[in-house]
């Protein structure tokens, strides 16, 4: 994951919110990834509400901390591949990444959402107030069909904000919008965020 590089359309996210910054406006990135690529970007304001890869967070006291290493300790080296015929990991308990906070030593994990459970109340809450402020919302590149995210620019949209779809494909949600650009985001995101001379400075 860590080799990953931004894509056109994450650059262009994050060229647009210092353009705009430097302006006195806003870009807030909404992001199910768990890979950020946003952050990596330049993107600086991201609410990343299944979490993130690149941090990891104590079973026992909670503690979140980033965590670039790969991997996180020596005994998950060459585990974990997504390949559904890998035989199952077998690691010792003893050797699976710790907490290093004083007095814990609790297990780490990924600081990350896995399917079943709650999504972070604050990182929710900080959800909400963006797009009850927002006044343009996109939407670029996803299936709107995972909850709660499917219902996010739908919400935008029902208080009469304009919304925009970047997508390869119509979604369940396209109808609802006000303009729907089909084709790969890397593609057709960058020329829209461009700077135009009719730009409002």
């Amino acid at each position: 994951m860590s080799s990953k590089e931004p894509n056109p359309a994450h650059l262009a996210i994050a060229e647009c919110e210092a353009r705009l910054g430097q302006q006195g406006r806003s870009v807030v990135v909404i992001t199910q990834n768990i890979d950020e690529l946003h952050r990596r970007a330049g993107s600086k304001h991201v609410l990343e509400i299944h979490g993130s890869l690149f941090k990891t967070r104590c079973m026992s006291c909670g503690e979140v901390k980033e965590n670039y290493k790969s991997p996180v300790c020596p005994a998950l080296k060459g585990k974990g591949a997504p390949d559904p015929n890998a035989k199952e990991a077998r690691i010792p308990v003893e050797d699976l990444p710790r907490c290093d906070r004083q007095g814990c030593h609790g297990l780490l994990r990924p600081h990350v959402v896995w399917f079943g459970e709650t999504l972070d109340a604050d990182i929710l809450t900080s959800v909400e107030q963006e797009l009850e402020r927002c006044d343009l919302c996109l939407v670029v590149g996803t299936s709107s069909i995972v909850y709660p995210a499917a219902m996010f620019a739908p919400q935008v949209a029902a208080r009469g904000v304009c919304v925009a779809e970047f997508n390869m494909e119509s979604t369940p949600a396209t109808q609802r919008f006000m303009y729907h650009f089909e084709g790969p985001c890397g593609r057709t995101l960058p020329p829209a965020l461009a700077h135009h001379q009719s730009e409002v400075i």
